[in-house]
């Protein structure tokens, strides 16, 4: 199979879809690998060591696309992508399809057969390709809500861990899965007091049990966010339905109720945001003021690490692109049903229900995708 690497142009997206070693591993299986010329730099990856590990480098991302049997990517296609992908073509990369009607009509209308990492699974019901970043993620929210409580940065000018006679910052993580419990652990390693919310009681008697000394734990009552949410310095977003739009857990009338300068870290902007009042920013431009409460909703913050992130979602991904290169797509999704749950689009039709719930559009199954 010819497998393509676009360089990634989602503004200060640093990362890219295969490392050296994952081309390496294609090209030692018969596979033939393209890669658009400085595609890796962001990443600390030369094309030299592209070169070494047996793939070709182009000089446009046209060629890319032109070429390529399979494009492997980080983040969703943008527009100018959407336009050169086609029938018949395989889509492998993150997509976020259900807050955005616009590059689900343009995956439709291009036919492409998309398989999206977020919605891929696993025997534990876990989402392994969606683990790493969300790691990465979880783990850059009280850092980067920690430079936004910054008086500089319109924050309540407090120090997540306080000081000898000065109290610690308040943090409280909404959803304790993935994001959540790394998010936790790090903001109670700067000294923060620590309440991670969550609806499942058996998530928390894990966490409880697990972190127990580390942070708290509460039950996602409307009333308790209501309370804490209130009483922090920091909120952080973490909540995640697979596929799916992030559901609206704090409102605008709620930032009312917290305090001037406090910070907001929404990680589930990819999916629209678990606050009314997020809406996407870059690295750029990463915070803004609703309500007199500072909110940080950068869309790729794995990016701003890139290097760790590619090589952590590279040690993911590699397996599943070998699968969908040796096999194809068909036997490859047939044999691995946790595959074919990454299944997001398949020649103009939507085969996601998440997806397709959350857009008004009619779902094909995936399994009769396959036969088509």
């Amino acid at each position: 199979m010819k497998i393509g690497c676009p360089k990634e142009i989602k503004p200060q997206e640093f990362r890219v879809g295969m490392t050296p070693h994952a081309a390496r591993e294609a090209v030692a299986a018969g596979h033939e690998v393209v890669i658009e010329t400085h595609a890796g730099a962001g990443a600390g990856f030369p094309d030299a060591d592209y070169v070494a590990a047996g793939a070709k480098i182009v000089d446009t991302a046209e060629e890319v696309f032109a070429a390529a049997e399979m494009i492997v990517k980080v983040k969703e296609p943008q527009a100018v992508e959407r336009k050169r992908l086609r029938e018949g073509q395989l889509l492998f990369t993150y997509l976020h399809l259900a807050p955005d009607p616009a590059q689900t009509k343009d995956l439709l209308e291009s036919g492409v057969t998309a398989i999206a990492y977020e919605t891929v699974t696993d025997d534990r019901g876990g989402l392994p390709l969606l683990a790493p970043m969300s790691e990465v993620a979880g783990k850059l929210a009280p850092q980067v809500g920690a430079w936004t409580l910054q008086k500089a940065n319109g924050g309540r000018g407090v120090l997540l861990g306080g000081v000898p006679g000065v109290g610690p910052a308040k943090v409280v993580v909404i959803g304790g899965v993935v994001v959540g419990t790394h998010a936790a652990r790090v903001a109670a390693g700067m000294g923060a007091e620590v309440t991670v919310l969550d609806r499942s009681l058996p998530r928390l008697r894990y966490l409880d049990d697990v972190f127990g000394r580390e942070f708290r734990t509460a039950y996602a009552s409307a009333g308790n966010n209501a309370e804490l949410v209130a009483e922090a310095d920091m909120v952080v977003g973490a909540v995640l339905i697979p596929g799916a739009a992030a559901p609206k857990l704090v409102s605008r009338e709620q930032l009312k109720t917290m305090k001037p300068g406090a910070a907001i870290v929404d990680v589930a902007i990819d999916q629209g945001g678990c606050f009314e009042t997020s809406h996407a920013t870059t690295h750029e431009d990463p915070i803004y003021e609703v309500e007199g409460i500072m909110h940080y909703c950068v869309a790729n913050m794995p990016g701003a690490v890139a290097r760790t992130s590619t090589i952590a979602l590279g040690n993911a991904t590699m397996p599943f692109m070998m699968a969908l290169a040796n096999k194809g797509w068909r036997q490859a999704c047939e044999d691995d049903p946790h595959l074919l749950a990454g299944l997001n689009t398949h020649a103009g039709h939507l085969t996601y229900y998440a997806v397709g719930k959350a857009l008004g559009i009619d779902v094909m199954s995936p399994s009769l995708a396959l036969k088509s």
